[in-house]
Parts: structure tokens; sequence; C-alpha cells
């Protein structure tokens, strides 16, 4: 794989599909941090993420039904944190990756920062990918257990951020109207909500409740 400059004016529809297509990576690869985010950078239009052993990984873009669930937990979290929330966090969308101590570079569905550990790194770092591990993490399943968005490999994703400092993770399954919630400090231990309708962060973050029946129905 070459890396390039990129290019001066936008690219059409159909150049950005042909270098999209022009991705290919041997399956061997190992890229460091910085190597990821240099082949990021100039492969705008593809969504990867880095594995703790080096491994790009590919993500498949969302359905309908999943993209407007992100929306609006997003708009939610959003609310919490301006409001009861005190102005005292960042909230980030699916797009923003974070370089976890471990090595790994994932993107969560959506998360929040203590807006302390946020205003800590510098200018460099919160342009780039932010060397931290949100504190609460949240992803949404997709209907099948296919690919990097199905519920086994969002698991190990979860178990990833949990190793890595998040205090809170929830893991949504709207086929199942159900959540898995992973705590921090409980390596590889989760509870679950089976039909359920409220979730509640409790202390770390009061106040924050997100109302299931809202985002299950779209």
């Amino acid at each position: 794989m070459t890396l390039a400059a990129p290019p001066p004016s936008t690219p059409t529809p159909q150049q950005q599909e042909s270098e999209l297509q022009s991705l290919r990576l041997p399956w061997d690869l190992r890229l460091t941090a910085e190597q990821f985010e240099r082949v990021c950078q100039v492969n705008p239009e593809a969504v990867l993420e880095l594995s703790a052993d080096g491994q790009v990984l590919a993500i498949t873009p969302t359905g309908g039904e999943t993209s407007a669930r992100n929306l609006r937990l997003g708009q939610r979290l959003l609310l919490w944190a301006e409001g009861a929330g005190a102005g005292g966090w960042r909230v980030f969308d699916s797009s923003g990756g974070f370089r976890l101590p471990d090595g790994s570079v994932l993107s969560p569905d959506a998360a929040l920062v203590r807006l302390d550990r946020w205003q800590a790194l510098t200018s460099e770092q919160r342009r780039g990918f932010p060397p931290l591990c949100p504190d609460l993490v949240v992803e949404l399943a997709s209907p099948s257990d296919e690919g990097p968005r199905g519920v086994t490999a969002l698991r190990h994703k979860m178990g990833t951020y949990q190793a890595n400092g998040a205090d809170l993770g929830w893991l949504l399954l709207p086929e199942e109207r159900a959540v898995e919630i992973w705590l921090g400090g409980q390596q590889g231990l989760t509870q679950r909500l089976e039909n359920a309708t409220r979730l509640e962060a409790g202390e770390a973050l009061a106040g924050l409740v997100l109302e299931l029946g809202e985002i299950w129905a779209v």
C-alpha cells in the first residue's frame, strides 16, 4: 500500500469509490497507532479500527435503523451533558476514534469523557485519536451476529474498553430489547437487563437516564 498526500480538491463519488476499492492490506500487516492514523488520514472514506496487536479492522457502514438509533442516543447524551451533567463532559459520536492504553484504536457508537480529562490533553492529541479510554462507552448491536457490528465482536470490544479503564459500558441489543452492562474494575463480568425500558448510569454519571423505548422504536 502506498501512502500519498491528500488530493488537493474534493474527490468525486466515483473517485472515492475507486480509492476505497484500492485499500487492500496484507492479512499479516501490523501497524503502530501513529502509522494507523496516517492511513486514516489518506483514506478518509474508510471506516477503520486498530486492534491492540496492530491489525487493521475494516468496519462496515451501519444500516438505517442502527444509524437512527445512534443519532437518538447521541442526542440524549448531549442533552444530559449540557444539563444535569453541568457541562463537565464531552460527548463523542461513532466517527471518533480513541487510542487506548493497550495501543488499540477503537470507535464506540457513543462515548462520554470527563471534561478535566479532555482538557488535560494537548491540542495535537485532541485533533488526532485522543490517547485515553472514555469514561462511558456505548455500542449498538446490529440485527445479525456477523461482522464487526455483531454481538460477538462487540462483546470483545466491550471487554477491551473494560480492561483499558472505562468506568461503564453499555451494549444495547435492540433485537432482544436487552442491555449488557460492563462495569469498570470487574474484568469479564457483566450484568444483563432483559426487556429493558429504562437505563440509569448511577452515581458516576448522576442523573443520566436513557428511556430505551425511544431508542428501540425506530
